[in-house]
């Protein structure tokens, strides 16, 4: 049997790691199109669809006036003689109450998360988006008490993309830990293996679901998951847990 390695860190990315955004951002549009429709919006959930998939193509996901840009771009005798900001506030208070009753991490996820923190791991996260918006998900995907306060890292604080290999090295630098020792699970090769990678990073591909499932990197991971329990086997089969030092703890 090979001997374990050391093992200092080990990260998460959010979407479509802990949970599935995919299906759930799918829903959280769905409701909130129907939320509009029934406040008076004259169009059709087909057409709602067609043009609000537009925008999130136009402005991407992580624009915060989808709803508005829905409107502006539609024949205002579509509005029906509403108020837009009636209409955008259905489609808001539908996406928030979807986030409320549905947002839920994959069933493994907080008993896989638990067990490595039981046997030492320290645990983190590795996030690219919105920062409060992918703090909320922490909060409510209910993981906040197996991880390290100090080891949650966003791309927008850090100043750079998580496609920059910078990112993974600042994190590694920011907690005074050896690229080498630490360890990234993420669904995205050109933002959680590719740049990790670079940067010296042990690289996890979560192969799971979601819209890049199916996307190929320029370097090949690590290892190669499908749900957490195999997180779980092989990190207890390949690595041993490296006692955090507090004296190295930012302040």
């Amino acid at each position: 049997m090979a001997e374990r390695r050391p093992l200092a860190l080990i990260t998460f990315d959010v979407d479509d790691t802990l949970y599935s955004t995919t299906d759930f951002v799918r829903r959280a549009r769905e409701n909130s199109l129907k939320a509009m429709l029934a406040a008076g919006l004259d169009l059709s959930l087909e057409q709602a669809r067609a043009e609000l998939a537009e925008v999130v193509s136009e402005f991407t996901s992580n624009d915060e006036h989808h709803f508005d840009r829905l409107l502006q771009r539609i024949p205002r005798e579509r509005l029906g003689g509403i108020n837009p900001a009636i209409l955008i506030a259905a489609g808001v208070a539908a996406y928030k109450d979807t986030v409320v009753h549905s947002l839920a991490p994959y069933e493994d996820v907080q008993e896989g998360i638990k067990r490595l923190h039981e046997r030492g791991f320290r645990l983190g996260v590795a996030s690219h988006g919105l920062t409060v918006k992918q703090a909320e998900k922490l909060v409510r995907l209910r993981i906040l008490q197996y991880l390290d306060k100090h080891a949650l890292f966003f791309n927008e604080q850090l100043g750079m993309s998580k496609s920059n290999p910078k990112f993974f090295l600042r994190a590694a630098e920011t907690l005074g830990l050896k690229p080498e020792q630490c360890l990234h699970v993420g669904d995205r090769p050109d933002r959680d293996v590719d740049p990790a990678n670079a940067a010296g990073w042990i690289t996890v591909l979560n192969r799971r679901s979601g819209r890049y499932h199916e996307m190929v990197g320029d370097t090949p991971p690590a290892y190669t998951i499908h749900n957490f329990w195999d997180l779980q086997e092989l990190v207890e089969r390949d690595f041993v847990p490296v006692r955090a030092d507090p004296s190295a703890a930012p302040a």
